[in-house]
Order: C-alpha cells, then sequence, then structure tokens
C-alpha cells in the first residue's frame, strides 16, 4: 500500500495501455464549495450533454455568451472610469502629465482611482504597483461585509438539471466600491483603454519591476484576442552568458528575437494546486521568493477574475553568468494561461504550437477532457500532467491517461502528482530536472515573433499587423537594410558630421572664449568669424543623403501615430543594424580614466557610440545650422532656406515624448542656431502656457541618475548597461492645466548630461575644461539641479568650477546630492533624511587641494550649501534598485519610495519658489546664448 501522498508511478508495459492500477491514494479533503460543485459534473463522463470542445467551444462562446460578457466589460471600464477611452485611448501624455497627486501619497480611495494609482507606481516601479486595495472613507460599521474571496484557478460547475435561463453569474456579482478588483482584469482594463505606445511602456515597467507581461490580451466583448508583439518590441532584457561560452560577458537584447526553450503551463477544470505559486517558485532562486505571476495570495486584490480569464502571460529565467544562482544556463521562458483551456482553446493551441512542453495541472481526467487533448496529438510539444486527484477519482484519471499516452507520446516520467502532503522542494527540484531535461534536448525554440507568425494562423490578432505599424517599418527597412557598418554609414549618408563639422565646433567654441575674454581684437575676431562662414558655406554645398530623406519623410508623415512608430521602428532597427564594436571590461577603463584627455579619443576608443536617431536628427540640425549662418552672414537671401522647418519637425518629437540633443557628445558643443530655434517653436507651440522650470542631473557616468529622472517622470532617457548616447538631452514634461497655477510652472524641462561630466580633474587640461563649460551650461540653464554622486561620494571637480562660475553672476540653482547604492543588497532603514549624509565639508581642504584654492573654497561652499537647512533634504541617500543579482534579482521597494520622496521634494522646492524664478521660453532662449 503506498502511503498517503506517494507519487503515482505509471509503468509502460507492452500494451498501449498505461500499467495496472495502483492501491488508492488518498486526495486531500476538497473544500466544500468545490466538492459540492462537483456533484453536477461527476456522472457525466460520456453524456450527450458535456460541454464540447475545439470548435464546439467556439461556437458555445460566440453564440451563448457575448452579450452578458459584453455588459461585464463595459460595467468594468464604466466602474474603474474607463469607459471613454474606448474610443480616444489613454496616451502618454495622458499618463505622464503632472498633477497634485504628484506631491502627495495617497490610496486610492474609489475603483476609478485604481487606473491611476497602477500607472503612477509602475512609472515609479513600485512593487506594489498590482495592489487594487481601496480604501473607503465609510465608518466600518457602515460598509456592507466583504464577500468570501474565490480561488484563483477555481471553475464553477452547476447542475445539468438546473434552470440555465436563470443567470448564471449570480455567484460572482460584478465589483462594487467596496469589493476588490481583480489585479489581472484592472491590468487588461488599463491595456484595452490604452494606445500601442502607453501599452508598450506598461509592458517595460512591468518588466522593470519583474512582473510577469501579458502576452495575449482577451478581448471578452469581441472575443478578438491580441498577442502583444509591438507592446513587448520596448522590453531590453540583460543577462551573462555562462563560461565557458563568454567568460560571463553581459549582453543586452529585446525579448521578442532570440528563440528559447519555452515550458507553457495550464489549468484543465479544476486544479488544487496554483499555476502562478507553483511558477514564482520555479522561477526563484535560492530562498528569496519572485511573485512574477499574481496569485491568491499576494493579498492584493482577490476579488473574482471579470474580464482576464484567457490572458496569456510571459516571463523568462535568465542566467546571471554564477552557475550557483541560475536554474538555466540560457535564457528559457514561461507563459501561463489563465483559466480553463476548454472555455480558451485558440489560446491553448498557440501554446502548443510554440511550446517546448505544456504542463496540464488538473484534478480530474474524464471523457471529455480525453477527447479534448486527443484533438492536439501530433504536436510537436511534449505534454506532462501535474495532477491532485479528486478522492474516488484516481482510477478514472489512470484509465484515460492510459488512453491519452500514445496520442501525446507520454511514458509514466510525464506524469506527476502533488497532494497536500507531498514534499514541496522535493517535488520542485524533480520538476526543474524535467525542465532542464527538456531545454537541453533537441527541442522547439520560440521566439515571441514566432509566437506572433502563430498566432496569425490559429486566427488571433497581432498588434504590429495595423496599417500605421507596418508602413512606418518598410520605412525604416529602407533605411536600415544597407547598413553594415555604422562608421562607414556615418561617412557616406551622414556627411556634416565629419572633419568640418568637428573644425566649426573647435572655431565657434575659440569664438566664444575669445567673446568671454573681454576686448579681444577685431582682427582675431574676424579671422574666426571668417573661418567659421567658409566650413558652414562647404557643408551647405551637400544635400541631404537618401537615408536622411527618407528619414525626414518619416517625421513629416502627416499621421501622428505613423510618425511614431516611425521612430520606435527606428530605435530598433539601428539597434540590430549596426552593432558597436564590444567593450573592454569596466576594469579595463577605470584604470585608464586618469589618464584620459585632449577631446576624449581614449573614451571613444573604449565606448564607441553606437548608431541610433540622434544622429539623424544631429544632420539636420547641422544643415540648419549651416543655413542659418549663412542667412545671418547675408551670403544667402532668407526666402531661399530649404532647411527652415526642421526645428518644428523635430519639436514634434520633443512634444511627444523623444529626448533631444542639446550638447552632443562627440564635439562636445551646443549647435546655438539649433537650439534656439527649436526653443522658438516650442514658444509658439506652447502660447499662453509657456512658463518653464529646468531640472537637470549632472554626475559621472554610471551614477544611476537616468534611471532616477525616468522612474521619477516616466522619461526615456537611455540608461543601463549598453553604451548609450553621449550628449545631453532634453525631455519636456507637461503640468496639468489644473495644477499649474499652484506648481507656478506650465512644463518641466529636464535635462540630462548623459556621460559628459566624466570627474576629469584639473590637470586633465582641455578635457576638464570642456566638462566644466558644459556643467555651467546645464546648471546655468537650470532652476533645479540634481547632483548624483559615485560611491567614492565626491563631487565631480567640473560641477564645482560651475558653481564657482554661476556663483560670481547671482544664479544659484537649488541643488539636489544624490548617493545611490548601486551595488549592494537593499534593506530596510530610515527615511532618506534620516540617512548618513554623503557629503561632509572637509575641514582641510586637503581633497580639493589638488584642484587649486578656488574649487577647494567652490567645494566648501557647495558642500556648505547642501547643509545650510536640513530641513530642505539637500542630501539624499537612495537603496539599490534590485534585491540580489539582476536579472533575476525582485525590485526594491525602497528604492521606489525613495525616489517618490525625491520627486515629491523637488515639486514642493518648485511650488515654494526655491529655486530661481521660473523662466518663459524667451528668457530660456537668451540664457542659451548667455551661457
Amino acid at each position: 500500500m503506498a502511503s498517503p501522498g506517494a507519487e503515482v508511478e505509471l509503468l509502460v508495459r507492452g500494451q498501449p495501455d498505461l500499467a495496472e492500477v495502483a492501491p488508492e491514494i488518498k486526495a486531500p479533503e476538497r473544500p466544500a464549495a468545490v466538492a459540492g460543485a462537483d456533484l453536477g459534473w461527476r456522472d457525466m463522463e460520456g453524456d450527450d450533454r458535456e460541454l464540447q470542445y475545439g470548435d464546439g467551444a467556439d461556437e458555445v462562446q460566440d453564440g451563448g455568451f457575448p452579450a452578458v460578457e459584453r455588459s461585464r466589460l463595459q460595467e468594468l471600464l464604466s466602474l474603474l472610469g474607463l469607459e471613454t477611452h474606448q474610443v480616444r485611448k489613454l496616451g502618454l501624455q495622458d499618463a505622464l502629465q503632472i498633477s497634485s497627486d504628484s506631491v502627495r501619497s495617497w490610496a486610492p480611495q474609489a475603483p476609478r482611482d485604481l487606473p491611476w494609482s497602477c500607472l503612477r507606481k509602475l512609472q515609479a516601479l513600485n512593487a506594489e504597483a498590482r495592489s487594487t486595495t481601496v480604501v473607503l472613507d465609510l465608518p466600518p460599521d457602515a460598509r456592507p461585509a466583504e464577500k468570501e474571496s474565490q480561488m484563483e484557478e477555481e471553475v464553477i460547475y452547476w447542475d445539468s438539471a438546473d434552470d440555465l435561463s436563470a443567470d448564471i453569474y449570480s455567484f460572482s456579482e460584478l465589483p462594487t466600491p467596496d469589493t476588490p478588483v481583480h489585479p489581472l482584469d484592472l491590468l487588461c482594463a488599463l491595456l484595452l483603454s490604452a494606445d500601442a505606445f502607453l501599452q508598450q511602456e506598461i509592458l517595460l515597467r512591468m518588466s522593470l519591476c519583474q512582473f510577469a507581461l501579458p502576452l495575449v490580451l482577451p478581448d471578452s466583448e469581441s472575443h478578438a484576442h491580441t498577442l502583444l508583439l509591438w507592446a513587448l518590441r520596448g522590453v531590453v532584457r540583460t543577462s551573462w552568458a555562462q563560461p565557458p561560452r563568454a567568460a560571463g560577458s553581459p549582453w543586452e537584447d529585446g525579448v521578442v528575437l532570440p528563440r528559447a526553450p519555452t515550458f507553457a503551463f495550464v489549468r484543465m477544470e479544476v486544479s488544487s494546486n496554483s499555476k502562478s505559486q507553483l511558477l514564482n517558485a520555479l522561477l526563484s532562486p535560492g530562498h528569496r521568493q519572485r511573485d512574477c505571476f499574481w496569485h491568491r495570495d499576494l493579498g492584493l486584490g482577490t476579488g473574482a477574475r471579470e474580464i482576464a480569464d484567457g490572458l496569456v502571460e510571459i516571463s523568462w529565467s535568465l542566467p546571471s553568468g554564477r552557475e550557483d544562482l541560475d536554474l538555466f544556463p540560457e535564457p528559457v521562458a514561461f507563459l501561463n494561461l489563465r483559466g480553463d483551456i476548454g472555455s480558451h482553446w485558440p489560446q491553448f493551441r498557440l501554446l502548443t504550437e510554440v511550446s517546448s512542453a505544456v504542463f496540464i495541472l488538473t484534478d480530474n481526467v474524464g471523457e471529455k477532457e480525453y477527447r479534448l487533448l486527443s484533438s492536439v496529438k501530433g504536436s510537436a510539444a511534449k505534454f506532462y500532467f501535474i495532477l491532485s486527484p479528486y478522492r474516488g477519482k484516481r482510477n478514472s484519471n489512470l484509465r484515460f491517461l492510459n488512453r491519452l499516452a500514445p496520442a501525446l507520446r507520454m511514458d509514466h516520467a510525464h506524469v506527476l502528482v502533488k497532494v497536500s502532503s507531498t514534499d514541496g522542494a522535493r517535488f520542485l527540484r524533480r520538476l526543474r530536472c524535467i525542465l532542464a531535461q527538456v531545454a537541453r534536448s533537441p527541442c522547439r525554440r520560440a521566439s515571441v515573433e514566432d509566437m506572433a507568425h502563430a498566432a496569425r494562423r490559429l486566427g488571433l490578432r497581432v498588434d504590429e499587423d495595423c496599417e500605421e505599424c507596418q508602413r512606418a517599418k518598410g520605412r525604416m527597412e529602407r533605411i536600415t537594410r544597407s547598413i553594415r557598418d555604422a562608421d562607414a554609414f556615418r561617412r557616406e549618408e551622414l556627411r556634416l558630421q565629419g572633419e568640418l563639422w568637428r573644425k566649426a565646433a573647435r572655431v565657434e567654441r575659440e569664438l566664444c572664449q575669445a567673446q568671454w575674454a573681454g576686448d579681444p581684437p577685431d582682427k582675431r575676431l574676424a579671422e574666426l568669424r571668417h573661418r567659421l562662414l567658409d566650413l558652414r558655406t562647404q557643408q551647405n554645398g551637400h544635400a541631404p543623403a537618401a537615408g536622411l530623406q527618407e528619414f525626414i519623410a518619416g517625421v513629416s508623415c502627416p499621421s501622428l501615430g505613423e510618425r511614431q512608430y516611425f521612430l520606435r521602428w527606428m530605435e530598433w532597427g539601428l539597434a540590430g543594424a549596426a552593432q558597436p564594436r564590444p567593450r573592454p571590461p569596466l576594469e579595463t577603463v577605470l584604470a585608464l580614466r586618469p589618464r584620459q584627455g585632449g577631446a576624449g579619443a581614449l573614451r571613444e576608443h573604449l565606448w564607441p557610440e553606437p548608431l541610433g536617431v540622434e544622429h539623424f536628427l544631429r544632420e539636420m540640425a547641422q544643415f540648419y545650422e549651416a543655413e542659418s549662418c549663412l542667412v545671418e552672414a547675408g551670403k544667402l537671401p532668407a526666402g531661399q532656406r530649404r532647411f527652415a522647418h526642421f526645428p518644428g519637425l523635430a519639436l514634434e518629437l520633443l512634444v511627444r515624448g523623444l529626448p533631444l540633443e542639446l550638447i552632443d557628445g562627440s564635439t562636445l558643443s551646443t549647435p546655438l542656431r539649433w537650439v534656439t530655434g527649436l526653443l522658438k517653436e516650442l514658444h509658439g507651440r506652447l502660447g499662453r502656457r509657456s512658463r518653464l522650470v529646468v531640472l537637470s542631473a549632472l554626475g559621472v557616468p554610471g551614477t544611476g541618475k537616468s534611471t532616477l529622472l525616468n522612474t521619477m517622470f516616466g522619461l526615456r532617457f537611455a540608461a543601463g548597461r549598453g553604451c548609450g548616447p553621449r550628449g545631453a538631452f532634453m525631455q519636456l514634461v507637461t503640468v496639468a492645466e489644473s495644477f499649474s497655477q499652484d506648481l507656478g510652472c506650465d512644463h518641466i524641462l529636464v535635462i540630462d548630461s548623459g556621460g559628459l561630466i566624466g570627474g576629469a580633474p584639473a590637470t586633465a587640461g582641455e578635457r576638464f575644461e570642456l566638462e566644466a563649460s558644459l556643467a555651467t551650461l546645464v546648471m546655468g540653464l537650470s532652476n533645479v539641479s540634481v547632483v548624483s554622486l559615485a560611491e567614492t561620494r565626491d563631487i565631480p571637480p567640473a560641477v564645482v568650477h560651475a558653481f564657482l562660475r554661476l556663483e560670481k553672476t547671482g544664479h544659484t540653482p537649488n541643488y539636489q546630492f544624490v548617493c545611490q547604492n548601486l551595488h549592494g543588497t537593499s534593506a530596510p532603514g530610515p527615511k532618506p533624511r534620516e540617512r548618513r549624509p554623503p557629503l561632509e565639508p572637509p575641514a582641510d581642504g586637503g581633497r580639493a587641494a589638488a584642484h587649486g584654492d578656488k574649487q577647494g573654497d567652490g567645494l566648501r561652499t557647495l558642500a556648505g550649501l547642501a547643509f545650510c537647512d536640513p530641513e530642505k533634504q539637500h542630501v539624499w541617500h537612495i537603496p539599490g534598485l534590485w534585491h540580489g543579482v539582476p536579472p533575476m534579482a525582485t525590485v526594491s521597494l525602497g528604492y521606489s519610495e525613495a525616489v517618490l520622496e525625491l520627486k515629491r521634494c523637488l515639486l514642493e522646492n518648485i511650488r515654494n519658489g526655491l529655486s530661481n524664478p521660473n523662466k518663459n521660453i524667451q528668457q530660456l532662449i537668451e540664457l542659451v546664448r548667455r551661457l
């Protein structure tokens, strides 16, 4: 007699049936509600009245239920305040604008607050973004008793003798203000109400939060289920190849392109085991639990699902390069279908078409289950069962499993039993061994793009198939198909960014320095102006190359949607077509950094700049600069200008959330006429709402400042381990009109200095002067400056020098110093303002002596400014973003909370006028010219 909870071993003998029936195993007692529900179906195996699957399931779904389903979707959207966004979809600008809610921490008071709470938390990388808890302002005795929460994977049955004309949904009423909304319903409602670009942003933030991502989005109203290929294209993951393949080297790639072993987990009828909890346990290395997949025990909202059944989620196990932590030596994908496979047959068929193995969780295998699964025979996927059998159902289960074995090519190793007495750790080890064995064997490997091809064959929609998206993709391919080498493409297609450009930048810098020196000789000024005019004339003699003309046509397209699609396609197409040369190890770079000098040639060698959209915009800027210079000198009539409309094209991109270059990272110069033209266009575009506050972030590369800005404001500055653009970039954040009067501005212009401030010492000569000049420009334009410090907690010398220059002019932005724990494991601790200050004014100035007495005095003054009023929170310590080792580490709630508190402080300082007076755009233009 097998002991209770022992695993069933089914032995294959010469006949097609699986082996003799072993002694019955006692299953755990079923919950009363489920056991009672089972009575209606228990004697109906083989009955003509049973629910048919396959095509029949579609007929029942389409023929009997759509009206009820439709009303439930609309009612839920109405409850969440999203009903108006079925026609006019929510966009990025709707989600990211700053409102009064941005300066306070509050819990949702009603269901219609939940979508905005979720979006704000996702933007801040808050691990609690899936919470749907509503805090009601009602006395406890006035609140109706909460109904009992239902199981995540529960299926409700009714007896066939019942009157089916009755309301079969009476057991699960629609949510009310005091009934929790299921987190997956909230996610589906948000995605159904969002446009393609907000969907992409939501999935990107979910990925950073380490949440499982929606792959197939169900639409219970139209039954037009959609595979989210476009929405997933923006997700990039970093992982490390294990030795000996590449000696622990990191690589970054989009999640839609690589092919990987794929494991699908589905439920058939009722299962006592939770798929999501099982998947989370599988994906959790060590002892730290990862909650990629939402499950009922998270306590973040436990209402029954209304519209999320049929959702397919995807997550990945990615290697970190450490064999003791990695579950697999290569990326592996996991798919999770919400709901019963019989009710969501197209999704299940898709999983059988793309998966290496399908794991079916069920408590019962009967006649209808046998007929359902027999229809997928011939699939290349391997099938496994995870059983927790009902009492008395064991013999029936084995009988039908015997019949299924030949069709699904199964043997005893494909059937696992997990009941309450099963050793959970041992079961996980066995399951991981099965997954590893399948991944090592010759098996189907699929990418998300492959899944999209299979979805089309099965009649599912793919979000990327819309006409605007495909036209934009075609235009991108015409530009990128000939790119083989980034440097060669720049020489041949982006001709104005060659030696003429570098010479012109150098002459303009000399001209500026001569004017600042005071009373320069007229002969010297005339000579510099003549050289500059000659260089600009040569530039203006060129015509835009074919690739640039195609790019201009793309950003000039009358359709706003097609323009946005085109820019995203260009980002990915350029990244894939012109991979930069590999970087040396970070240790090599750090060892060589003290010897950097000149114009940064060594940096160019160590960190080759990848080809990006910014290079096309930079080429447009140079055409505009050259033409404007000739018009100013009277060498070209204004009526013959060809490129005067270029700033207007670029402005449209800035308004739609694309970072635009303020200082280029190659010549380390500012295209003054181009930036001025942009700001003039912006002034005309914004009209009466043109009051600006400028917020900048400065610091040495690798201190997390770009991620900090992206997290605070939902921006798209280049961040991460990849080699991104090195210029200073700006993005525009809109302030809600209802809040602009209170905040005192209409927009916030955010400037990220990229990798411009490298920490060069004063002895580095030209490099230090360039860094100091750029820091002066960025800080001089700013109302608020966030100085991001390395773990050495030293202020970059260029920032000190810029502070000294600006102090003479009386310009003192509001400074906030941020020191981030970039490598250590985050742990709960005191509030940011209570932490040990990262800056300490030096007692003797010894650390600054190497930079000269003025710099030493500046360091004292700047550090003194940081501590002049502790209540203003000038010094912040931000915990690390990750708990553990990326890429599988969980996100730190402490990071999100600290960044949100810093954001509130910055906005409060702006509102209270603690920074320099807010600027209008005309004043900003004048500042750019002066600085």
